[in-house]
């Protein structure tokens, strides 16, 4: 059985957190191809939400997906978001909340292991943080 991510938990545990302070929960989205948001707020592949219950309409956190109706320049929008893509959940008025790492997808992964062979040194030399390198 596969182990259930603590993420839209602790989604769900910031932006109830922040309700019951009185404080504005915003969301750091990733934008990629699942994610439906209005376009032309999206900079550098990023977007930044409210999603406090007076900024959404039918707002749901579910475990996979969040999804809720916004106005944006008084038009209003329908927004899906994966919870893989959420960077993080914080208070607007005094920064609280929590950053995720980011996720690493299965080929990156799987890279180091594919560079054994190659005269790539296998422990670092550079004060014991590691290196990437472009090999081409």
């Amino acid at each position: 059985m596969a182990e259930r991510s603590t993420k839209p938990y602790l989604i769900r545990a910031i932006h109830e957190w922040c309700s019951d302070s009185n404080l504005t929960p915003y969301i750091s989205v990733r934008v990629d191809a699942n994610t439906r948001v209005p376009m032309e707020y999206v900079k550098n592949g990023e977007i930044v939400l409210n999603v406090g219950y007076d900024a959404t309409h039918r707002l749901t956190i579910g475990n996979d997906l969040i999804q809720f109706s916004a106005r944006f320049n008084g038009v209003s929008r329908e927004c899906s978001i994966p919870v893989a893509a959420v960077l993080g959940i914080f208070a607007r008025e005094n920064g609280q909340g929590l950053l995720f790492p980011p996720a690493t997808a299965p080929a990156e992964a799987a890279a180091p292991a594919a560079g054994t062979g190659s005269d790539t040194p296998t422990s670092p030399t550079n004060g014991g943080k590691p290196k990437l390198q472009v090999i081409k």
